[in-house]
């Protein structure tokens, strides 16, 4: 495992964030054993947010039981929008007391936002961040799908005002790029289209909590060309709809022609692309569903890719050399 720190977060943070949205909560002994699996292998980071149901509680069930709360990174996330946008001052404490009452903790490590209000000025939104932090609830703070501009115009703010500004940022990326959104409201900075965002992040050094690198399962290698019409409903459907085309089956493609050569899988390949960003401080969001899952995505930190072949990978080149 590798690790890295994030301003405000006075821990080690698993380079590998294990998701919880995938772990079983309606078996405890189940979801336990995931993450007793996930922690044994070094990962330190869990994802979790209000609008995934029962997951804040089950997390802080495991973190209480283990004793390892003064360890573990909790990334919590609040403010999604549901009936109405949800980024307001009000739905921001309220999510964050409802997360801190159901985990039973003090605080959380970073609190994200799930997702942006760009009608909603960023300065009550700095304002009410900083406050939690004064008042010891969460030691830091980002947004999940905020867009750079955004980012920098409220950490300008902060300046400005002589306040915490965010410390991180969670978009999707991936080595597969999207299509058209998976859900409203989703920030991408896959595909050689977005290469100014990731310019911005690398100049900012802002780390980086990217969701979905395995693009919703494209990189298990179960769709292809031929057989799309087979997925017809859930996350399977959401797939097709947000990945399967041309040009990601030619990443899959290249991908495959890697994974061959380097003796390693193709979703291997995938996250180590990500976690090879040398330029990009990035922390990985995944689902492993057991030890095993976790132990292979772990394995992607041994798997060198050189800005070249990340660049034939990313249909950015034509060749490896």
């Amino acid at each position: 495992m590798q690790y890295g720190n994030v301003p405000g977060v006075d821990k080690p943070i698993s380079r590998i964030v294990q998701g919880t949205v995938q772990v079983n909560t309606k078996d405890e002994a189940e979801g336990f054993a995931l993450l007793d699996a996930v922690w044994e292998q070094g990962c330190t980071a869990f994802d979790t947010a209000r609008v995934y149901g029962d997951k804040d509680a089950f997390l802080g069930r495991w973190l209480s039981s283990r004793g390892v709360r003064d360890k573990a990174v909790v990334l919590a996330k609040g403010a999604h929008h549901s009936f109405r946008k949800r980024v307001t001052p009000f739905d921001i404490g309220s999510d964050l007391h409802d997360t801190l009452g159901l985990m039973k903790t003090d605080y959380v490590d970073l609190y994200v936002l799930h997702r942006d209000d760009p009608d909603h000025p960023v300065g009550p939104i700095v304002e009410t961040l900083n406050q939690y932090v004064q008042e010891g609830k969460i030691k830091a703070f980002g947004g999940s799908n905020w867009t750079t501009r955004r980012l920098a115009e409220a950490n300008e703010y902060a300046r400005a005002n002589n306040l915490i500004p965010f410390a991180c940022s969670s978009p999707n990326f991936s080595l597969a790029e999207q299509k058209q959104e998976p859900w409203a409201g989703c920030i991408t900075i896959s595909g050689p289209q977005n290469e100014a965002e990731r310019a911005w992040y690398s100049e900012q050094k802002m780390p980086l909590f990217t969701w979905s690198s395995m693009a919703g399962g494209f990189w298990s290698d179960r769709f292809h060309r031929d057989n799309l019409g087979q997925f017809t409903g859930g996350l399977e459907k959401n797939c097709v709809d947000t990945y399967c085309f041309e040009p990601n089956f030619q990443r899959l493609d290249r991908a495959h022609e890697l994974a061959s050569e380097k003796g390693v899988s193709v979703p291997q390949i995938a996250l180590a692309y990500i976690l090879n960003q040398s330029e990009l401080n990035v922390f990985a969001l995944v689902g492993s569903t057991t030890g095993d899952e976790f132990r292979a995505n772990a394995a992607a930190f041994d798997i060198a890719l050189t800005q070249q072949e990340r660049a034939y990978l990313d249909l950015r080149a034509d060749s490896r050399q």
